[in-house]
């Protein structure tokens, strides 16, 4: 008798065992299904673009053109777009050009405002500025370079917190952060005799 109620119980957990797994299976499968499904929505709605170029002018003709290896489009401000490997260039009626490359950027497509990040070098005849930060706004006229700053042409070399330089006019403000603390000036042409 004691046989048979053993064999009874044996029997049973096998069963509850069988159906347990067959049901763990049948769950896997459907993770592995909406997991294939998530994969497919996610391919279908990407927001990656390859080789960005945008161009635009304001009303006195300077022409704006920026150029990106990769751009995102914010999900919550289309109007917003990430940049990778940035290059821009000003074209200004009155002026020569400008030249700015930087690794990122933030592009507002409605105001047409870029930030500039990270490793940021703007071009102007024989004056080169670097920086890890750039506003740049058309609206404004300006450009707004920060954060390590050394501005260097054929005399100088000048250390400084922030650069701010009006693009039509060329009118410069160079400032510290710290009220107290200079603007750093360094000669190309000191000898040590003068």
């Amino acid at each position: 008798m004691w046989k048979k109620i053993i064999k009874f119980f044996f029997l049973f957990f096998l069963f509850l065992i069988i159906i347990f797994l067959y049901f763990k299976n049948k769950g896997d499968d459907k993770k592995i299904e909406m997991i294939e499904k998530k994969d497919e929505i996610e391919s279908f709605s990407s927001n990656i673009i390859k080789n960005v170029k945008y161009t635009s002018s304001d009303t006195k003709g300077n022409q704006y053109t920026i150029r990106a290896l990769k751009g995102e489009i914010d999900y919550n401000d289309p109007n917003t777009i990430f940049l990778s490997d940035v290059s821009a260039l000003i074209e200004l009626t009155n002026s020569n050009n400008i030249e700015i490359t930087s690794n990122y950027g933030k592009y507002n497509s409605s105001d047409l405002d870029t930030i500039f990040s990270k490793n940021v070098i703007v071009n102007y005849l024989d004056n080169k500025i670097t920086g890890e930060y750039l506003d740049f706004s058309i609206k404004r006229g300006t450009m707004i370079i920060s954060k390590n700053v050394i501005y260097t042409n054929t005399e100088n070399i000048l250390y400084a917190d922030i650069i701010e330089i009006n693009i039509e006019n060329k009118d410069t403000k160079i400032s510290m952060y710290n009220k107290n603390e200079k603007v750093n000036i360094k000669s190309k042409k000191y000898n040590g005799n003068n």
